[in-house]
């Protein structure tokens, strides 16, 4: 009977785990490539989310999505905005491209962190309206510049 017992309480705490794993910066990256889908290319990385009962996510889901805008926070201020201003030209236009679209994957995690609180009951509307500006305005910032190429830049971070 103890046996039984583990092994349905194993059975929860794996069923209440996060869908995500823990990954690297590089793996999650979309900064590569072209611009132009760059949300439809950050809404990949969250694939593992069940977009429709988001009041399910744990808090093993909120710190991979808050960890992922951590990272890439400092993937911008440390690796991108030092090689956009030692760059030049297509370059450097490529590497903003990049940029950009490591915002929008940024600010795709902060936003569904966001939905999960407020399907968790939380009064997060206030943080969404500004959130959800940012990103907006990064998103048509991607799509102004669809089929340019963008530069992925290597970065040593692992999310939680």
């Amino acid at each position: 009977m103890r046996f039984s017992i583990a092994l349905v309480a194993a059975s929860v705490a794996a069923v209440q785990a996060g869908v995500f794993t823990k990954q690297t910066y590089n793996d999650i990256s979309i900064s590569g490539g072209t611009a132009g889908n760059a949300e439809q290319e950050a809404l990949a990385v969250f694939g593992a989310l069940d977009l429709n009962n988001l009041a399910s996510a744990d808090e093993d889901d909120i710190a991979f999505l808050k960890s992922v805008n951590s990272i890439c926070n400092d993937a911008e201020e440390e690796a991108f905005n030092p090689a956009i201003e030692a760059a030049s030209g297509e370059e450097a236009d490529a590497l903003q491209r990049g940029k950009i679209k490591n915002k929008v994957l940024k600010l795709e995690a902060t936003m569904l962190r966001l939905m999960i609180e407020q399907a968790q009951g939380e009064d997060v509307s206030a943080e969404i309206a500004k959130e959800q500006k940012k990103l907006n305005n990064n998103i048509q910032q991607d799509e102004d510049e669809a089929g340019n190429a963008s530069t992925f830049l290597s970065f040593s971070a692992s999310t939680a």
